[in-house]
């Protein structure tokens, strides 16, 4: 851990050309290295070290896009983005969250340069759309390890999936059946996750996505409250999950007031 470190911080000491150097003659046995320890819980080497040097390397153009798609097609797995999915209170937790992040990265860039193929984006989508259902570890901040913040980070890929080119209709109701379901993961979540869930039916707004389905959503939101209302009275679950609701509710609709769109 403490040599991984030491090389990445190396790294980014270079210079640009240094660094794209190094990287041709090193740079398939470090992405090697940073991949196996994405999800590492040491917040240094996770964050600061690993997430830093990716980022650095996206922006500054040092990752070939033959590179960058297989990322893209080894994230999208059951080994990164949905590693010990279902699992809780857990250290799996990172390498869910931190494969969103890197994901998103890859993603940006290829809304640029368009470098990914068809059977990559077809991949990535079909695995992400399924992400909010199935993630159960809904942690922001956990003491000693640094942010998980699964839900936030794959709602930020989702948002630019929606904004990307590839994204079809199709793909908007599974990803809103997620949203919905994150208000009954049985905890209020505090740390602006709304704002980043919002930020999905934003994208949806921004792509024309149709009204009356969305309308519909809503109405289903609202209907599944009222129902385990009806059959299960006032529980702690619900509590829970009508604040969540009434949250992304009031965001979504300062949300649609700012944008001047679905009026319904």
């Amino acid at each position: 851990m403490n040599e991984l470190k030491a090389v990445i911080q190396d790294v980014l000491n270079l210079s640009t050309e240094e660094r794209a150097t190094y990287m041709t003659q090193h740079g398939d046995v470090l992405l090697e290295d940073m991949l196996m320890n994405i999800g590492s819980p040491d917040e240094m080497l996770r964050d600061q070290a690993i997430y830093s040097l990716f980022m650095e390397l996206l922006v500054s153009n040092q990752l070939l896009k033959d590179t960058m798609e297989q990322l893209v097609c080894k994230l999208a797995t059951d080994d990164y983005l949905f590693y010990g999915i279902g699992t809780h209170m857990d250290d799996s937790v990172f390498t869910r969250s931190y494969a969103a992040l890197w994901l998103a990265g890859l993603l940006r860039i290829d809304m640029m340069q368009s470098y990914l193929s068809e059977e990559a984006k077809e991949q990535l989508y079909n695995k992400a759309k399924q992400f909010l259902q199935r993630e159960k570890d809904v942690r922001g901040y956990v003491d000693g390890k640094g942010w998980a913040n699964a839900i936030s980070h794959i709602a930020d890929l989702l948002a630019l999936m929606i904004r990307h080119d590839y994204f079809e209709v199709k793909y908007g109701v599974p990803i809103l059946q997620g949203v919905q379901s994150v208000f009954w993961k049985g905890q209020v979540l505090v740390d602006d996750e709304e704002e980043r869930l919002v930020e999905i039916a934003s994208a949806l707004i921004e792509v024309d996505f149709p009204e009356e389905v969305m309308v519909e959503w809503v109405e289903q939101v609202f209907d599944q409250l009222q129902l385990y209302l009806m059959q299960r009275g006032y529980t702690r679950d619900y509590f829970t999950a009508r604040t969540m609701t009434l949250h992304f509710m009031k965001t979504l609709y300062f949300a649609l007031k700012y944008k001047q769109k679905y009026p319904q």
